[in-house]
């Protein structure tokens, strides 16, 4: 389309509620959307002041066409668009990864109905409750009924001229107390249908209900003296009341709420569904959405509420949700708890959506390790406030003992994994005395220096194991090579885990479990690991070096050769004449063994 034929199209739409589509110029319908005013929605999308990512750009420019349904308010656009999405599942709307079948409970519309679960949905007047998200929650519920009360569970045709007629003889679930043998009149219509009553109760949260009919029947019972008819009931309410108490989760007083929360990251967002009736969580369910246009929380959280009404038939008129969702309709109430028991409603919901969240990535990493390696640069990218992704990260620590042998180390970690093949030690040449800035300034020179000349591509990030000042010195290095601007450097401080930039007094404080930190600590412990494994040996054989050169005729140049060959000490000392011949003149094997022999 021209710029004009936009404009005309634009034109033609309404300032009314209603949902909009975008086809190509195949003629294939590209993305679907709802709005409260079609024409400022849809128009947003070519308005030049419009900041969109390069998904939305690459859909704005196969546009060739744009249809639109114009309906009475924004309840019916959200129920419409999902509908629209579901059946021709364009490729920019985001995809709710929920192709499962779940269970319901169904009571068939018979004589005498069952109770029993399908996942097959028929329209012939039977009543169904669910769908059961959880498979575990629906057997438990089935578990409590069947426990509770006796119901028939063959497929027999008891209608009244059959049983009357004598046709049918009660079975092994008569004999063992699990059916009261409806089909041979032992049990009345009526007591049968009261007890499928109470059971819809349940089903429909209403558990409470149910319980102060049984201590009724209780009641009435011990007054008349029927205290086995007494026991029985006795039984069933404490049934009854132990489902209760796992169940009930918040005050009885709040019932028929929806309550929704969403954790998302670049890719997938994770939303959590719960129902709540009477105070118990009597539905539950958490779905996945692929992003497809960066779409905000906000959008996507419309979108699963939309889905979740949908399937799980909910005609509550509240909704729990973590953030206010632009949304105006008179029948319904959007709630952003601050406290109280929806508070912890909506806490619960969001302990299982980042449960759920943690679990699925967790999945896809072990399935595609490049994932995990992405998401962790990506957050460190974002944590740090780095322009690039960190790919190639360096880390220097410094070690001396009281001044003497200085040694510098250097690891590197490329996609957020050590590569030990690139790590480096640096003997420090130009400082005397215990000076760590001088010997951070000198390694920190010298790496690089090697690089540039070797034209090695230089790191994006550089991690200095100290405060200010070993920063400071690390940073006189890189202005000295003429690369300060061509890499990020910071600087770690023991104390407190707090991060410094260059030429920022203030540091950084990052979540103490979050990846970023433990990715900069596990750079910083293993540089320290490498220099301090260094350092030590340096200073073993520094310490080897002056007991030999103690021995009368032994110099450092043949100290030297005499650790190179044996090792150690103790091995020349255990060494025979023939051996230190080898090395040593006749008269200075003779000094050798006469300074360690035995007093």
């Amino acid at each position: 389309m021209s710029a004009f034929e936009y404009k005309k199209a634009i034109a033609d739409i309404p300032h009314k509620p209603g949902v909009y589509q975008y086809w190509d110029a195949e003629g294939t319908l590209i993305y679907i959307g709802k709005a409260k005013d079609l024409r400022n929605r849809v128009g947003s999308y070519f308005n030049k002041d419009t900041q969109m990512n390069g998904k939305t750009r690459v859909l704005v420019s196969r546009i060739r066409k744009i249809t639109f349904t114009i309906v009475d308010t924004e309840i019916d656009a959200w129920l419409l668009e999902n509908s629209l999405i579901k059946k021709h599942q364009p490729r920019y709307n985001i995809m709710l990864k929920d192709d499962k079948t779940y269970p319901w409970i169904i009571i068939r519309k018979e004589p005498f109905p069952r109770v029993f679960w399908t996942r097959k949905m028929i329209k012939d007047g039977s009543t169904y409750f669910g769908p059961y998200a959880s498979v575990g929650m629906m057997h438990t519920i089935l578990d409590l009924i069947r426990e509770t009360y006796p119901l028939r569970t063959c497929n027999l045709p008891l209608t009244p001229e059959n049983i009357s007629e004598g046709k049918f003889k009660v079975c092994l679930e008569y004999q063992i107390g699990n059916c009261k043998g409806p089909c041979q009149a032992y049990q009345s219509t009526d007591d049968y249908d009261n007890n499928i009553e109470e059971i819809k109760d349940i089903l429909n949260g209403k558990v409470g209900n149910v319980i102060k009919n049984v201590r009724k029947v209780i009641k009435t019972a011990v007054e008349a003296l029927n205290f086995e008819y007494a026991h029985q009931y006795q039984l069933k309410l404490q049934i009854l009341e132990k489902y209760q108490s796992k169940s009930t989760v918040v005050n009885s007083a709040i019932t028929n709420i929806d309550v929704v929360s969403i954790a998302s990251d670049e890719r997938y967002a994770f939303v959590n569904y719960l129902k709540v009736m009477n105070g118990s969580i009597i539905q539950t369910q958490t779905i996945e959405i692929k992003k497809r246009l960066d779409e905000t929380d906000e959008e996507l959280l419309t979108i699963a509420i939309t889905e979740f009404r949908t399937k799980f038939h909910s005609t509550s008129r509240e909704i729990i949700v973590p953030f206010e969702i632009p949304f105006l309709d008179e029948n319904l109430k959007f709630t952003v708890p601050k406290l109280g028991e929806k508070k912890k409603l909506l806490e619960l919901s969001q302990k299982n959506v980042l449960f759920f969240k943690k679990e699925k990535l967790n999945q896809y990493e072990k399935l595609n390790p490049d994932l995990r390696t992405e998401r962790i640069l990506s957050q460190m990218q974002k944590d740090l406030r780095l322009t690039q992704l960190p790919h190639h990260i360096e880390c220097f620590d410094n070690s001396n003992f009281q001044g003497k042998y200085p040694v510098s180390a250097i690891v590197v970690f490329k996609d957020a994994k050590p590569s030990k093949k690139d790590y480096r030690h640096f003997n420090v040449k130009t400082v005397e005395g215990p000076n760590d800035f001088a010997t951070m300034e000198e390694a920190v020179y010298r790496r690089y220096k090697r690089m540039l000349e070797e034209e090695n591509t230089l790191p994006q990030l550089i991690i200095i194991d100290g405060g200010k000042g070993q920063l400071s010195s690390a940073l006189t290095s890189l202005r000295k090579l003429g690369i300060e601007k061509r890499v990020t450097v910071i600087g770690i401080a023991k104390k407190l885990e707090e991060l410094y930039y260059p030429g920022d007094s203030y540091p950084l404080y990052l979540d103490k479990k979050s990846e970023t930190l433990k990715v900069i600590q596990q750079l910083r412990d293993e540089a320290h690991r490498f220099g301090i494994t260094f350092h030590r040996k340096k200073r073993d054989q520094g310490t080897l070096k002056t007991e030999l050169e103690q021995v009368p005729g032994i110099g450092k140049t043949t100290a030297d050769k005499l650790l190179r060959h044996f090792k150690s000490v103790k091995k020349i000392k255990e060494a025979s004449e023939s051996e230190l011949s080898a090395i040593l003149t006749k008269k200075q094997v003779q000094t050798l063994l006469t300074h360690f022999a035995p007093q």
